[in-house]
């Protein structure tokens, strides 16, 4: 059981520091609009789309990076908030959230 509540433990530790870097990058606009409750819904969304799509699944360039479609995930946050009714939101805003909370990691490289 220890075992489990410390994976538990380090994926809300992870999902915290998510969460932190993607409010530190966004506008003071955004950073209205989006809560933290909302910035953690559409983490969450986000994650199951990468998990359950392929979209990860592409041949990586010669640096070992995957070319991601980022408008394809805005628009699957935009339908999937839509369909649990969370808010009116703009592909364009959704678009800015996937960038920013895509980027979590990109300081760390090297």
């Amino acid at each position: 059981m220890a075992v489990l509540d410390n994976e538990l433990w380090a994926d809300a530790e992870h999902d915290a520091a998510v969460i932190a870097h993607t409010k530190s990058i966004l506008s003071q606009e955004m950073k209205e609009k989006f809560n933290e409750e909302l910035l953690y819904y559409f983490h969450d969304v986000l994650e199951d789309y990468l998990a359950e799509s392929d979209i990860l699944e592409g041949e990586p360039d010669a640096e070992g990076y995957v070319n991601i479609d980022l408008e394809e995930i805005a628009n699957h946050l935009l339908l999937q908030a839509r369909k649990d009714n969370i808010g009116e939101f703009t592909t364009d805003e959704l678009l800015l959230l996937a960038e920013a909370e895509l980027s979590y990691g990109d300081d760390f490289e090297e």
